[in-house]
């Protein structure tokens, strides 16, 4: 397994060279987390991570046909999402303002990265994440850290920017 140190060295140069800036198409669900609350990811792959969150955290549910649902801290939410207004249950709807940088794992990559077709590795959260061959690796424009994302997701969530962005 490797840790996040480990794919963000492996993934930052191809990231530079080749990876393409992103940002979400279509807005999200969140509410406050309550500190402990698990929350397993679930993507039309099945389970992809899990994770517990703290106090101050939201839970995120993006508007895919997996409807998958992440933690993210108080301090990167308010960054990286606009209130819209209420939604339904609790739930309030807000669009995206961050933009990501991200790479799709083809078989000819990975094996330029030195990576198998399917790994495993500490996403940011300090949890188990595996990535595979047709998935997309990325993170903040910063790239301060590396996570995955399923493909079917990735399409139904994300779109290029273009240079006039």
């Amino acid at each position: 397994m490797y840790t996040q140190a480990e794919m963000l060295e492996k993934l930052r140069p191809f990231l530079l060279r080749e990876g393409i800036v992103y940002r979400k198409n279509k807005n999200v669900l969140a509410r406050p987390a309550v500190a402990g609350e698990v929350i397993e990811t679930r993507t039309g792959d099945g389970l992809e991570t899990v994770n517990a969150a703290e106090e101050n955290d939201y839970i995120v549910r993006n508007q895919t046909g997996a409807m998958e649902e992440y933690i993210v801290p108080a301090h990167k939410f308010s960054k990286k999402y606009a209130l819209l207004g209420p939604a339904e249950n609790g739930w309030m709807e807000y669009q995206s303002t961050g933009r990501i940088l991200a790479i799709e794992l083809t078989d000819e990559r990975l094996v330029s990265m030195g990576l198998p077709p399917e790994f495993e590795f500490i996403a940011p959260w300090e949890d188990p994440m595996t990535a595979k061959s047709g998935d997309f690796m990325g993170g903040p424009e910063q790239l301060t850290e590396v996570y995955r994302l399923a493909r079917k997701e990735f399409f139904e969530t994300y779109t290029a920017v273009t240079p006039t962005e």
